[in-house]
């Protein structure tokens, strides 16, 4: 099977290509330039692997949660790219991809992501038998401070919810994580990783939809200045 994935929730620009047993893949931190280089890193992947478009069986999506604008990028071209081609989509969740950069082991990983305006995307996962992940909980979005606790036993933290608030998140941990790492971000080889596992999990290119979580972009101006 021949698989695209594509993720660009974040500050990261990444896309990989699954092809049989062979793994071809670009990443870049590139902030407001993912429109750019979206297309032009298909197209290098596909290159490499020696592959055309019409060879591809599957797009795999993270499909947030993340950044706004790069979340409807990601959904929107996976979306053009498989209708053109007549072929599924497989969403995956960013948090879940960006969980399984965390270490191997029985911790349970909590993966956020910076959601600005004084908040975090969070998900709880669970390390699977075969290496992969699966949530523990709902994903959630809201303050640091507030964030849902699925258990108290030591955990792995990634992602840049974690640079950002790591005061905040190792106090309602209850401590220091047994391993923490804030400058990770969702990528699309793992989004391939996860998508792979799933391809039962595929649907019409319609309805691989974006996940938001909030429906809020940015605070209003007396909100600003509550917060000064």
């Amino acid at each position: 099977m021949n698989l695209l994935a594509i993720e660009t929730a974040t500050e990261s620009c990444s896309v990989a290509l699954l092809s049989g047993e062979r793994l071809f893949a670009r990443s870049e931190l590139a902030p407001r330039r993912h429109a750019e280089l979206l297309l032009p890193m298909c197209d290098e992947v596909l290159a490499e692997a020696g592959l055309a478009r019409r060879g591809l069986d599957a797009i795999a999506v993270g499909c947030g949660p993340g950044a706004f604008t790069g979340v409807r990028l990601a959904v929107s071209a996976a979306q053009g790219i498989a209708f053109a081609l007549g072929i599924p989509v497989v969403p995956v969740s960013s948090l879940a991809a960006l969980a399984l950069q965390a270490p191997d082991g029985d911790a349970p990983i909590l993966a956020v992501i910076d959601a600005r305006m004084g908040e975090i995307y969070a998900g709880w996962f669970r390390r699977r038998p075969d290496g992969l992940v699966e949530p523990s909980s709902a994903e959630t979005v809201g303050p640091a401070a507030g964030l849902p606790l699925a258990t108290r036993a030591a955990c792995h933290v990634v992602g840049s919810g974690w640079s950002t608030y790591r005061d905040v998140l190792r106090e309602r941990l209850g401590g220091e994580p047994a391993w923490a790492e804030g400058d990770r971000f969702p990528q699309a080889v793992d989004v391939a990783r996860l998508a792979w596992s799933r391809f039962g999990d595929a649907v019409a290119p319609e309805q691989a939809l974006p996940v938001y979580l909030r429906d809020k972009v940015a605070l209003t101006l007396a909100e600003q200045q509550r917060g000064r």
